[in-house]
């Protein structure tokens, strides 16, 4: 079956109105605008039902979405970049009154200095809000990832939001096939959202929030919002299984590449993963072994998935496409305390940091990457973190400064 061709984000537009959503507070900002104004032109013309309603800020989309959700109502939303920083209060609140929604964030890098090319810092910055979090390699992805964050946030075992990340430009705004689902196979795998909660009596009341007055209820709610979160591993199982019956495409918490005999593995997530595969492939013509393990689902982290995938490995690098300043990569940290307790954990772990403001990975940085990756796990000692920039990329950058020494001068 050819698929339509389309960019991320109008797949991601796409994904909410198969989904039937309700309501659809929105407010614009590079590159995340064309899916919301996709929806508005539906919402008007009328071949989408939801009321559509422009906010005046982030923090307000946010708010009302959340708001909406706790009626019982099926809310979309999109953000990117310093709009999710903006609404990054209100994350913690939607999720605290356990509303499910589904959040698309369109990463793009933060200020400053400003750039509207993506890395991860916007949307790993949220990883804890509470909102689980799903990343798509492809625009097929996009589309089907909402579907799927929709059946697994209303899930009455896990009842929390769910952010759908896709990078801005490299995936936004790139056109790919992607294949529509047959409408009634989305209702069938997605049905109406019916909340149990919407059927209280004030003789059974249902709290969905709860003024906090000390840390003994407080430790109790955070609690058990962490417990949804981990139910949602299994019922994304569930979701991926029943996803895999309808329309024929499966989606797990991570995807191994070549993975079966690899000794070296390259660890990534998002867009640019598929660099990451080609690198691989072109790597394994020559002969060495080595594979990729993209990481789908980074809330709620899924530990055993990725300690099954890293297990036995002679090495691991850590790709992060984002950087904590003082720490380094965000992932990696992750990884390193997901394997710490293995037996058969890796000899050597790696952490590379690159694409930082949507700086392009090369050919031969990848390369780079996994001989001294190989290199380290011939030794038994992990490096970095080690930050991917070329000879002529610092020459430029050089010439840049000795221009702004002279303007001075």
């Amino acid at each position: 079956m050819e698929g339509e061709m389309m960019t991320g984000n109008l797949a991601a537009a796409w994904g909410a109105r198969l989904a039937d959503v309700d309501y659809i507070p929105a407010f614009p900002i590079t590159p995340q605008t064309e899916i919301v104004e996709a929806l508005a032109k539906w919402c008007e013309s009328g071949a989408m039902a939801a009321r559509f309603v422009t906010m005046d800020s982030e923090h307000s989309m946010m708010t009302a979405a959340g708001a909406a959700a706790a009626t019982g109502a099926r809310v979309f939303t999109a953000t990117s970049s310093q709009g999710l920083l903006y609404a990054l209060e209100v994350l913690y609140s939607v999720s605290g009154w356990r509303a499910p929604l589904v959040l698309v964030n369109v990463s793009r890098a933060l200020a400053a200095p400003i750039t509207l090319e993506p890395d991860h810092n916007d949307v790993l910055a949220a990883r804890d809000s509470g909102f689980l979090q799903i990343h798509a390699e492809t625009c097929q992805e996009v589309l089907d990832s909402i579907l799927m964050a929709y059946r697994i946030a209303e899930d009455e075992r896990v009842m929390l939001p769910v952010i759908v990340n896709l990078d801005g430009f490299y995936l936004s705004f790139t056109r790919e096939p992607v294949i529509m689902p047959d409408l009634q196979m989305v209702k069938a795998f997605l049905p109406p959202f019916r909340p149990a909660h919407l059927g209280f009596k004030a003789s059974a009341p249902h709290a969905l929030g709860v003024a906090v007055l000390s840390g003994t209820p407080y430790s109790y709610f955070r609690h058990q919002m962490h417990l949804a979160a981990m139910n949602a591993l299994e019922v994304h199982r569930e979701a991926a299984a029943a996803f895999e019956q309808l329309v024929g495409r499966r989606y797990d918490v991570v995807e191994g590449y070549r993975l079966d005999d690899a000794d070296d593995v390259l660890v990534m997530t998002n867009a640019f993963a598929s660099k990451g595969k080609a690198a691989v492939d072109v790597a394994r013509a020559e002969g060495k072994r080595v594979g990729l393990l993209r990481l789908r689902v980074i809330r709620p982290w899924p530990a055993d998935a990725i300690r099954h995938a890293l297990q036995g490995r002679r090495a691991v690098a850590v790709l992060d496409q984002n950087l904590s300043p003082g720490q380094g990569g965000i992932l990696f940290q992750e990884i390193a305390a997901c394997l710490y307790h293995e037996a058969l954990r890796p000899r050597a772990l790696c952490s590379f940091i690159g694409g930082l403001g949507g700086k392009n990975l090369s050919e031969g940085e990848l390369r780079t990457v996994f001989e001294q990756t190989a290199e380290a796990g011939v030794q038994g000692k992990g490096i970095g973190p080690v930050l991917l920039y070329t000879e002529a990329e610092h020459r430029e950058m050089v010439q840049l400064q000795d221009l702004a020494t002279e303007h001075r001068a």
